[in-house]
């Protein structure tokens, strides 16, 4: 418990047997659930994870790879089904520094914010610390998810160290999500429809020396396009439309596509 928060991390990975046991070890002792997401991977992630002997760890398992966004979809539905008032999001592969996680809930334990994000370009580290093309990436989509979010005092969109308050989670619940990479910059574009408060801290830049992206221009060029468009023109009928009633679900079964173990 974090100041009087019950808080879920939740842990999307896939194929990250030689990080995840690592990863839920770094998680603060004072965290409520640890929830890990395994995507169907292909080596032995599930069994790295389902064999740790943490208190309050759930292991989560998608039959067929879903995305990064699906797989952090399914742990916020389990996390509302706990109860708790906050989730935050720490990747399976270790790059998010867990001394960070106190300043990412902060303003959701103030009220401050219904969703928070971390922002590695708040600090000098990430210009020496993030690959080239990554650095890259990440300041064209920021700059293009300003304008179709609406967000426009946000930055580094595609940080997915973030803390999600119970009102955002029942937003993200009831809207869905947008399954594979992309899944930020669509997300935003959600709250921002539902008109929720969002904020920036800033988080430490994590690479590793045997980084490599998965992601690659052809992948990504198209997906995201439709992706940017798409949030540009939800939040563009939203202002159209009166403010969406948030209601928080009560308790609810598993997801059917997930099995679990601790």
């Amino acid at each position: 418990m974090f100041r009087e928060l019950r808080v879920a991390v939740v842990i999307p990975a896939f194929n990250e047997e030689l990080n995840v046991a690592r990863t839920v070890r770094d998680v603060p002792a004072w965290v409520d659930h640890v929830l890990v997401v395994d995507d169907a991977s292909h080596d032995r992630t599930f069994l790295e994870a389902s064999r740790l002997r943490r208190r309050w760890l759930e292991v989560l398992q998608h039959p067929r790879n879903r995305g990064v966004g699906a797989a952090i979809a399914t742990g916020y539905r389990r996390a509302l089904e706990l109860g708790v008032d906050a989730a935050a999001v720490m990747a399976g592969d270790g790059q998010m520094d867990p001394a960070d996680l106190p300043a990412l809930l902060e303003p959701v334990r103030d009220r401050r914010a219904d969703y928070v994000k971390g922002n590695r370009f708040a600090g000098s580290d990430v210009w020496r610390v993030m690959p080239a093309t990554r650095l890259a990436g990440n300041v064209a989509l920021s700059l293009a998810t300003k304008v179709t979010s609406g967000y426009w005092r946000l930055f580094d969109s595609q940080c997915g160290y973030t803390v999600a308050s119970r009102r955002a989670l029942a937003v993200i619940d009831a809207a869905g999500l947008f399954p594979r990479y992309g899944y930020p910059n669509d997300l935003l574009a959600r709250l921002h429809a539902a008109r929720l408060s969002v904020c920036d801290v800033p988080v430490r830049a994590i690479y590793g020396t045997n980084w490599r992206s998965g992601i690659s221009l052809a992948t990504v060029v198209y997906p995201m396009s439709f992706v940017l468009v798409r949030s540009w023109v939800r939040r563009l009928l939203a202002k159209r439309q009166p403010p969406m009633e948030i209601v928080v679900p009560a308790a609810a079964a598993a997801d059917e596509e997930c099995a679990s173990a601790s």
